[in-house]
């Protein structure tokens, strides 16, 4: 398969209804890599001020979906079939970073890990590591 373009990503992720909600915006895209962003906002938050661990979860996740997905075999796309987060620190500051890459791709099945950054005034911290599984399913059993 060959890797998307910035901008197919960048459409591909608008399609996604709660990711477009969120705001999360792709910045790299290459052969079992991508990397996002999103700008932290007072209603991404918990009650203590830090950002909702389900943002770090999905924003993750979404990400290493789309590293697996420059990989995937044509005609297919990748599902979640599971995922471990581990939160290191709380996440404070003005964006968060997601950076993912595909450690093992497969025909049927990839594993990938992502971390997530939170930044605050030219410093990034690592806040979550992820390691997912995904899955390739075929496009005609998700019509």
């Amino acid at each position: 398969m060959a890797v998307p373009s910035l901008d197919e990503v960048r459409a591909f992720f608008r399609r996604a209804p709660f990711i477009a909600d969120l705001g999360v915006d792709i910045e790299t895209i290459g052969a079992g890599e991508c990397t996002t962003s999103l700008a932290v906002a007072p209603r991404l938050l918990q009650h203590s001020g830090q950002v909702h661990a389900g943002v770090l979860t999905t924003l993750a996740d979404h990400t290493a979906g789309a590293a697996a997905q420059t990989l995937a075999p044509e005609g297919s796309f990748v599902v979640t079939v599971e995922l471990k987060i581990s939160l290191l620190r709380p996440a404070r500051g003005e964006r968060l970073r997601c950076s993912a890459r595909v450690l093992k791709p497969g025909k049927q099945v990839s594993f990938v890990e992502a971390e997530v950054y939170c930044a605050e005034g030219g410093g990034e911290q690592l806040a979550a590591k992820v390691s997912a599984t995904m899955a390739m399913v075929s496009q005609k059993h998700l019509v």
